[in-house]
């Protein structure tokens, strides 16, 4: 009997374990995926699941800041952290052997932080000094804003670093309360892809976590039903030499049936060098560097935009060409020749991901997360091949609506919204 590479386990405590032994490489990635996002925060809380990431790093009972980033380094490996809207990771990859080590001090971590309203003091600098870079870098910036217009008055619409105001108000109080409502053991996922020995990995991880609550406790998620996109528009001004601007459709949520004929969609639309936008807009007309679409999907909704930056004097004309592509695509259709490039750049894009244990430890847990189960990589395939011409032609008539087209352009732009506005719906 050939066994499988992939393994699901629950710890004593009700932490899920996912993992997938991959023998031929000589590297492990490990991550601890907490269900708990920005999207989690009440009005009061904006930015706090952003500061805990951070604090995470600034010492234990064992180990100071400074001792945490000479171990890892040590190693030879990674160890860093990331905030999205509705989780936060913390995770390490490092050759095979030091697995155990990385084990004992991600876990370490995790579990023994201190805290210290000395290090939270600093750590709210370093956290407004990142909130100011962003105000710097026109393209995160607009795509703040751009987010923040489409889910207009929702957590999930809010900036993952957070507001200043509360930024600065922090405690350690309130840094404690929120770890006891919120990082529970049925909202924790761990996931490890690598060269190791699962059965001692196992009981390393029911060491270390032993004592981590309990497995009942799973906590409530305050997630507020999201508003539908209607047709908004934010023009913010700014002294930059180019105009930035967002342009936002729903789109689908990531579990959705459909995902992979909206990927296709998006692939097709601005999902490369071959994709109409770049060819039609840049390649054509040469109005912009930069133009792409993307997709970002979340347990119940998701959202299609695409961004470009031009020339204020062309920020007219780059729309004017991108909704007529969108109106294209959407009553017109696709070609079979353009979804085959489609199809085959997904499955590459998948292939090439399999190189990186990184990138099967993230799939691991994100499978389990959002789909509670495990997608091997022919299923993927398998899921990739089927989509169909009819399948994405009825995506773009459903999802590429203008009439709910939400419009964000930051940069060096008249104040008068007049001539934006005639791009959106009853414009």
């Amino acid at each position: 009997m050939v066994q499988r590479p992939f393994h699901k386990e629950v710890l004593d405590n009700g932490i899920r374990v996912v993992m997938e032994e991959i023998p031929f490489v000589k590297s492990a990635s490990l991550g601890i995926w907490v269900e708990v996002g920005s999207r989690d925060e009440d009005d009061t809380e904006a930015g706090l699941s952003h500061f805990i990431e951070h604090m995470f790093f600034k010492g234990t009972a064992r180990r100071s800041a400074r001792q945490i980033a000479q171990e890892m380094d040590g190693l030879g490996g990674e160890l860093n952290a990331f905030t999205s809207r509705e989780t936060t990771v913390f995770y390490a990859k490092m050759v095979d052997e030091h697995l155990p080590r990385a084990v004992d001090l991600l876990s370490d971590l995790f579990r023994h932080s201190r805290f210290s309203p000395a290090e939270i003091e600093r750590e709210k600098k370093v956290i407004l000094e990142e909130i100011k870079m962003v105000e710097d870098d026109p393209e995160d910036l607009v795509h703040d804003l751009h987010t923040a217009n489409v889910w207009r008055g929702n957590p999930i619409g809010r900036p993952i670093l957070g507001e200043v105001k509360i930024v600065r108000a922090v405690s350690r109080r309130k840094i404690l309360d929120y770890l006891n409502r919120k990082y529970l053991p049925g909202r924790i996922v761990i996931s490890a892809a690598g060269r190791f020995n699962r059965s001692a990995l196992i009981k390393q991880l029911n060491r270390a976590f032993r004592t981590f609550g309990r497995a009942s406790e799973r906590g409530s998620s305050w997630r507020p039903s999201l508003p539908v996109a209607d047709g908004r528009l934010v023009i913010r001004r700014k002294k930059l030499e180019q105009a930035h601007l967002c342009l936002g459709l729903p789109g689908l949520p990531l579990a959705h049936r459909d995902r992979y004929g909206m990927y296709a969609l998006n692939t097709l639309l601005g999902g490369g060098m071959s994709s109409r936008l770049f060819q039609e807009v840049r390649e054509k007309r040469g109005l912009v560097y930069s133009i792409y679409s993307h997709f970002a999907g979340f347990k119940d909704a998701g959202m299609l935009t695409v961004y470009a930056a031009s020339s204020p004097k062309a920020i007219r004309q780059v729309l004017n060409v991108t909704i007529r592509e969108l109106r294209r695509l959407r009553e017109r259709g696709i070609r079979s020749d353009e979804l085959r490039r489609a199809v085959d750049q997904m499955k590459g894009g998948t292939l090439l991901s399999l190189e990186s244990t990184n990138s099967r430890m993230s799939r691991l847990a994100k499978d389990e997360i959002f789909f509670g189960r495990f997608f091997t990589l022919e299923e993927t395939l398998g899921e990739i091949n089927k989509v169909s011409k009819r399948q994405v032609e009825r995506l773009g008539d459903q999802l590429l609506d203008t009439r709910k087209l939400s419009l964000t352009v930051l940069g060096p732009v008249a104040a008068d919204t007049r001539p934006f506005e005639a791009f959106l719906p009853g414009g």
